[in-house]
């Protein structure tokens, strides 16, 4: 039986390093290798921008070398905020096309819960919060809970549901919590996007001049990347709204997938998967 923990990929050299740390944890802490795996880009990584490690292993060409090493048995945790939204369905059908590609050498795959299962989301979300509010010296603020925004509404609806949760954990350290996406506004489910929920702070009641405003930019992501990361879509959004509103500061979280209790959820999740499929004694 193979174990590998899987994310979408990224160009971005600190997203495999990040997939690559919560592997080794995850191994650490079961006893058994947990495979860091992409399901794309990642293989494009230059060598040099991984400090001379190989290029990280994306899913195809993963699956076929441990298929030819005589492997039959995978186990897949998601490292991703929603394993039941657009990614995760696209990743399962790669893998059934694979399953009709190795007919003559039938394998079998599973998937694990994910974060979002294990209900940790939110207390990673409040924590993050928390953080920003005490380096930054806030007095409750607004919170924008944000991530990337897509066609799936169960994606969106997670985001709201996670917001809620934050927001009821926070209580009185902030003024509210918002769902907001990145993009994707051609689907109504992703409304607000991030850019209209901060001209919204921005703007000043119609009887007050205007005054500093403090958000918290909650990012509901795993990995930095080309929107999470410094620089990304996300600061360069932030970055916008502020110069269009000078009274703006945005104040932008750390991210879900590298806070401490995301790795020890994720094993929980494989430990109770693999004492399901007899796997090997674990750690």
């Amino acid at each position: 039986m193979t174990v590998a923990l899987i994310d979408n990929g990224s160009l971005e050299p600190a997203a495999t390093r990040n997939l690559r740390v919560v592997a080794a944890e995850l191994a650490a802490t079961l006893g058994l290798p947990v495979h860091p795996v992409s399901w794309k880009h990642s293989d494009r990584i230059p060598l040099a921008a991984l400090d001379g490690d190989p290029a990280g292993t994306t899913l195809a060409p993963f699956v076929r070398a441990h298929l030819a090493a005589g492997e039959r048995r995978f186990i897949f945790a998601p490292f991703f905020i929603s394993a039941q939204g657009a990614i995760g369905s696209a990743l399962r059908r790669e893998l059934d096309a694979l399953q009709r590609e190795h007919a003559a050498t039938p394998f079998d795959f599973i998937f694990t819960t994910g974060l979002a299962d294990a209900g940790v989301i939110a207390q990673i979300l409040a924590a993050r919060v928390r953080e920003t509010i005490a380096i930054a010296s806030l007095e409750r603020p607004p919170v924008l809970v944000v991530d990337h925004g897509g066609p799936s509404p169960a994606s969106a609806a997670l985001r709201n549901r996670l917001a809620d949760e934050t927001r009821a954990i926070l209580g009185d350290k902030v003024s509210s919590v918002t769902a907001a996406s990145m993009e994707g506004g051609d689907h109504p489910h992703n409304h607000p996007l991030l850019a209209d929920a901060l001209a919204a702070q921005a703007a000043p009641s119609a009887s007050a001049a205007p005054t500093a405003a403090d958000v918290v930019v909650a990012l509901l992501f795993l990995s930095p990347g080309r929107h999470a990361g410094p620089g990304g879509d996300i600061a360069e959004i932030c970055g916008a709204a502020e110069t269009a509103a000078p009274a703006l500061r945005c104040h932008l979280t750390d991210l879900v997938g590298t806070h401490s209790l995301a790795a020890p959820a994720l094993a929980a999740a494989l430990r109770d998967t693999l004492s399901h499929h007899h796997a090997p004694t674990l750690a």
